[in-house]
């Protein structure tokens, strides 16, 4: 079966087929136009929104509109995406002789649909998707074109919507559960052995790490002062730890935790000369990596890092500064350790390799710099 299908319509087709399931874009609802297709890739290197429009544009009257109209838009997506800086490009199909061609706009660039090798020529098209015009030719035509475009991209949605599910569908927090578990035996030792004891031997303290006792870098995380340092500590890793094992996954999250508790014991003995023992660095190293993963996932995530993580983190940082005998430096350390170390580490289907290797880098060299001052500054 064959149907006559326009030249607007079958490039609008092509182009919708491309961006979703070649490029991650994904549809947007506008209320209030016509004619318009909006796809949005928050993580993508240049245009994180894309327009292809089928409206008839005369002249530069109702250009100017269109761009005004877009920027109104974009400021939407904006708020409610959280994201600061959205360049777009809109991709005119239907243009009149009396609109200009050669006219710039801030943060909108527009690409006029003349034939699809203009197209795929386009310096902005080459620079941004220099694969397009590859994945433009199809062995099908008209009516089976339209179906197999509309398979795909269904396919691409499910898919999608599949790997959201199962990121946010609720787990058992194993780990979390053993980490509770261990933190408590150990507490429960106190009643058993002295509990000076276990703060001379396992806590944190910078000249006996520099000696050469580098296990107390995580045997620290596991001791607490008192019973309410305990549940604290306990609460706030039953309540972090289970969404970032979660969302990362076991073996993610185990490492995640690790690096944020030596990245947080580091800075401390790197400011402090006295004992130190708790889980805060890692606790605040789970709340880095939640930020990481909230930004990623802003359109779900968005009002959780803004209305309870972010102000978690400036509330508890103000009172360590502010209240004696708070490890800020531990929590400032753990914070930034789990941030990076979650880039690395990176999150399914969002990160790209280039990402994963800079989050190793970035790690590395805070690791590099935090040795430094404590082995070699000390």
């Amino acid at each position: 079966m064959n149907a006559e299908i326009n030249e607007r319509d079958l490039i609008s087709m092509k182009l919708l087929h491309y961006f979703i399931t070649k490029k991650n874009y994904n549809p947007i609802i506008v209320q209030g136009v016509e004619n318009e297709i909006w796809l949005e890739n928050l993580d993508a290197d240049v245009y994180k929104v894309i327009r292809i429009v089928n409206n008839y544009i005369h002249n530069d009257e109702q250009l100017d509109f269109d761009v005004f109209k877009t920027k109104r838009m974009v400021k939407k997506i904006k708020k409610k995406t959280y994201t600061f800086k959205i360049k777009t490009l809109s991709i005119l199909t239907d243009v009149g002789e009396n609109a200009s061609r050669d006219r710039e706009f801030p943060d909108v660039d527009i690409v006029f649909y003349e034939n699809e090798n203009a197209l795929v020529n386009n310096s902005k098209i080459k620079e941004a998707f220099p694969d397009l015009g590859e994945n433009l030719v199809y062995s099908e035509e008209g009516f089976e074109l339209f179906l197999k475009i509309t398979d795909d991209i269904n396919k691409k949605n499910r898919k999608v919507t599949e790997e959201t599910d199962h990121i946010f569908e609720p787990k058992k927090p194993i780990i979390t559960y053993i980490l509770l578990g261990f933190i408590a035996l150990v507490f429960l030792l106190k009643f058993v052995i002295n509990p000076d004891y276990l703060t001379y031997y396992l806590g944190l303290n910078k000249h006996l790490v520099q000696y050469g006792e580098v296990y107390r870098l995580i045997s620290n995380v596991f001791l607490h002062v008192d019973i309410i340092h305990l549940l604290t500590n306990m609460y706030s890793l039953y309540i972090i730890g289970k969404m970032t094992e979660s969302y990362y996954g076991k073996k993610k999250y185990i490492l995640i935790f690790l690096i944020s508790a030596l990245g947080g014991s580091l800075l401390s003995i790197a400011m402090n000369d006295g004992f130190s023992i708790g889980a805060n660095g890692a606790i605040f190293g789970l709340l880095g990596s939640l930020i990481y993963f909230g930004y990623h996932y802003r359109v779900y995530f968005g009002q959780v890092l803004l209305n309870q993580i972010i102000p978690i983190v400036i509330i508890n940082l103000f009172i360590g500064f502010m209240v004696p005998g708070i490890d800020n430096f531990a929590h400032i350390g753990g914070l930034i350790a789990g941030f990076l170390i979650s880039k690395a580490v990176g999150i399914n289907s969002k990160d790209k390799a280039s990402d994963k290797i800079n989050g190793y880098v970035l790690t590395v060299i805070y690791f590099a710099f935090l040795i430094f001052l404590v082995f070699f500054m000390g």
